[in-house]
């Protein structure tokens, strides 16, 4: 099967996020409600780069994590081509690491894996790729209300 291309518009029937807090730009389906990529293209016209670091512009880690919250609520809220915005509600982050700033001109690809899920529980494996390196990693928990 075909991986599946999802745009902005598609994107915003899934997650109730609106500009400047929606954090994806396009997603890539690899396994229905199992596996994807995200991509935030990363421009200096981000209001954040204002305050986070005006002379040295790096996006804030909180919003890779954000991005990545995303993307997983994005695969599991679209399972099996649903897009009526299931609410996936994120409860919490592990095993966080930090690898190298993402800045301006970035295409920040994130990669997310859900690794299990026990009834409306699930837990997703994320890493956040710049240029086939790994900028950022984590373990998130979200629960899915239908």
């Amino acid at each position: 099967m075909e991986n599946k291309i999802y745009t902005i518009t598609d994107i915003m029937k899934v997650l109730p996020h609106r500009s400047p807090f929606l954090l994806l730009d396009k997603v890539e389906v690899i396994e229905d409600g199992t596996k994807g990529i995200g991509y935030k293209n990363v421009t200096i016209n981000e209001p954040f780069f204002q305050g986070h670091f005006p002379s040295n512009p790096i996006m804030p880690g909180v919003l890779q994590i954000e991005a990545m919250a995303q993307t997983a609520g994005f695969i599991i809220g679209a399972a099996g081509g649903d897009l009526s915005q299931k609410q996936v509600l994120f409860m919490g982050i592990d095993k966080v690491k930090f690898r190298q700033p993402v800045l301006p001109g970035d295409i920040l690809e994130i990669h997310v894996q859900k690794l299990k899920q026990h009834r409306t529980i699930v837990v997703c494996s994320a890493k956040a790729y710049v240029n086939n390196k790994l900028a950022t990693e984590a373990e998130l928990t979200a629960m899915v209300n239908t």
